[in-house]
């Protein structure tokens, strides 16, 4: 049997050798307003989305995360083990089951980053072109801040009722890591936005998160039309 690779809305009909995975984290606190698999229903929302306006293969979302040793706010495995045990193995069925030849990875979890140094050698066992899409971690400040918070409120997910709990930082330390002493001293970009949570407070912002979801899906639409050159 033929397949129509050209039917429906595909931007080209070898958009279908290319799959979206979504990275996330389903296992960390976000406050008191967003629930703890928030990184990877928007890393979800993002690569579904960008799969439905190119055509490319949505591949869902890898279950495991990592995160820095210094962050403490959840439930992760080393960045080792998250690529042998799961990344590999996810995209080697997806590949040999879809025929496919790349993959846009898309992170939505800052402590993920430190795959990228694994990924080399990812294509080489898999031989399989990859880009790691980080651009909703770049833009959506602070954790559990006025950003991601703003997109869980536009995405269904934010209980907006609970935000003066929510910036109560000694009851929800993570929340723009603002009690977590160990990362802060780690990491500057950590103690900046902690600082700017502590000093311009968290709100919700539609606009905002409307803003970032849609910059953030066009990002990783660029990285799929990449792919097709």
């Amino acid at each position: 049997m033929e397949l129509r690779y050209s039917a429906g809305r595909v931007i080209s009909p070898e958009v279908h050798k290319i799959g979206i995975l979504a990275v996330g984290s389903h296992l960390e606190n976000h406050g008191a307003a967003l629930p703890i698999d928030t990184d990877s229903k928007i890393a979800s929302y993002l690569a579904f989305e960008a799969s439905i306006r190119t055509g490319a293969k949505f591949l869902g979302i890898l279950y495991g995360a990592t995160e820095y040793e210094y962050v403490k706010h959840g439930i992760h495995l080393t960045p080792q083990a998250l690529v042998e045990k799961e990344l590999i193995p996810t995209l080697r069925k997806a590949k040999n089951n879809l025929n496919l030849e790349a993959a846009v990875l898309v992170n939505g979890h800052g402590g993920n980053v430190p795959i990228q140094d694994y990924l080399d050698d990812v294509r080489g066992k898999l031989n399989l072109e990859i880009i790691f899409n980080n651009r909703i971690v770049e833009i959506e400040g602070p954790h559990a801040g006025t950003g991601e918070l703003s997109m869980g409120v536009v995405l269904g997910m934010a209980d907006e009722s609970c935000l003066a709990e929510h910036c109560n930082f000694e009851e929800y330390p993570e929340v723009g890591m603002v009690g977590l002493d160990q990362a802060r001293q780690a990491n500057e970009g950590i103690d900046r936005g902690a600082c700017e949570v502590q000093e311009q407070g968290i709100d919700v912002n539609r606009e905002l998160g409307e803003s970032l979801l849609e910059t953030a899906i066009l990002d990783i639409v660029k990285d799929v039309k990449s792919l097709l050159k």
